[in-house]
């Protein structure tokens, strides 16, 4: 009975490595892309990320407020290009969002 439950444990321990690296280097990568967003627009953003069996499914790309110093295609460019770059692969979805507080005209 006592095998059983090391076995148990230690195969639940060694999956859960897998998950913790996987973990890491995604924040890592989110930092990354963080850093190089608002090297080339001058904001940092808040990057989230979202992993289902190994594969990139998407990635939330969110500025504190609008940008508007460039238009929304050349700004979903640079987000585009910096999520590939550190992510080493291209998400099913990236989700572009601005946050609009109440003194927001736009």
């Amino acid at each position: 009975m006592l095998r059983a439950i090391v076995i148990v444990i230690l195969a639940l321990a060694l999956s859960a490595c897998d998950v913790v690296t996987v973990l890491k280097d995604g924040m890592r990568q989110a930092a990354a892309v963080e850093g190089d967003l608002e090297q080339s627009t001058g904001v940092k953003p808040q990057v989230g990320f979202n992993w289902h069996n190994g594969r990139l499914t998407s990635v939330t790309v969110l500025f504190p407020k609008p940008y508007a110093a460039k238009p929304l295609g050349d700004l979903a460019g640079l987000v585009r290009a910096a999520v590939t770059k550190e992510f080493k692969q291209t998400p099913d979805a990236i989700v572009l969002s601005f946050t609009l507080d109440k003194e927001s005209s736009i």
